[in-house]
């Protein structure tokens, strides 16, 4: 690969703090000048679309949250249905971060709320220890259909609601060309990509992504993926970038002590 690369676009919203991530320490090792610009937004549904869902949230006893934006619409439709959520009503959070961020919206120490350590997997074995809860899974339009089945297999007595979608952004401000790299997260980004710019692909920008949902998207778009994460190398995309980066410069050195000698006057 001839071709230097600087310039990056990560399709993400800028760290709090990004002197203080791990995106800096590659800026700093690989002289990178890194751009973010999350490419899609999240979007409540219309009334229209919440009320033919035919839900109401006080026929449950207990809710699954697996993001701040599920805990934020749950308690967005219900202050606008002027449903007050009863002190009983069993909150089971994929995190402890999430079930912490449930006091932006009620009492944490008055309520019962359990939560898993990391993945969604942990969360259905804390689930399936209360199966006689009848519970609500807020979540997106778009939402994995993976979690459903996993609650199905465990016998979990559940219900769906979609309380928002995520849809692309126009990007119209972004100079495609400046870049030499894109990183990809999901899907939704890749559909974003395609729309705001067609005509661009893996022969005019190498391509990043994280997850299989990324991957595949990108694929069915036609363009390829030269740096891929999660793997058993690179469980992070900061991982996988700094190997693609340390492989390349590797490279990069055994072109140089490879190259024959110019031949001088004497010797020729």
């Amino acid at each position: 690969m001839n071709k230097s690369i600087k310039n990056i676009l990560i399709s993400q919203n800028a760290p709090s703090d990004l002197e203080q991530s791990q995106y800096k320490l590659l800026v700093d090792k690989y002289k990178l000048n890194l751009t973010f610009n999350k490419f899609f937004e999240v979007v409540k549904i219309s009334n229209k679309e919440y009320r033919a869902q035919r839900i109401n949230l006080l026929d449950y006893s207990a809710v699954i949250m697996t993001s701040k934006l599920a805990v934020d619409h749950y308690f967005s439709f219900a202050k606008q249905m002027r449903i007050v959520i009863p002190d009983d009503m069993k909150f089971f959070c994929i995190t402890d971060s999430i079930a912490n961020y449930l006091q932006t919206y009620i009492q944490y120490r008055k309520r019962k709320i359990f939560y898993g350590k990391l993945s969604f997997d942990e969360l259905v074995e804390v689930i399936a220890k209360h199966s006689d809860e009848k519970y609500l899974f807020p979540c997106a339009e778009d939402a994995s259909q993976a979690s459903f089945k996993k609650l199905s297999a465990a016998g979990i007595d559940f219900t769906k609601i979609i309380m928002y979608r995520s849809q692309p952004k126009v990007l119209s401000n972004i100079d495609i060309k400046k870049f030499d790299m894109v990183v990809i997260f999901s899907p939704i980004g890749v559909k974003s990509f395609v729309e705001n710019f067609p005509s661009v692909g893996s022969d005019d920008i190498i391509f990043a992504a994280f997850g299989q949902a990324a991957h595949a998207a990108l694929k069915k778009a036609g363009i390829d993926v030269k740096i891929k994460a999660p793997t058993v190398k690179s469980p992070s995309m900061i991982m996988a970038l700094d190997n693609f980066f340390e492989s390349l410069a590797q490279t990069k050195t055994e072109s140089k002590t490879t190259k024959k000698p110019k031949k001088t006057a004497k010797q020729a």
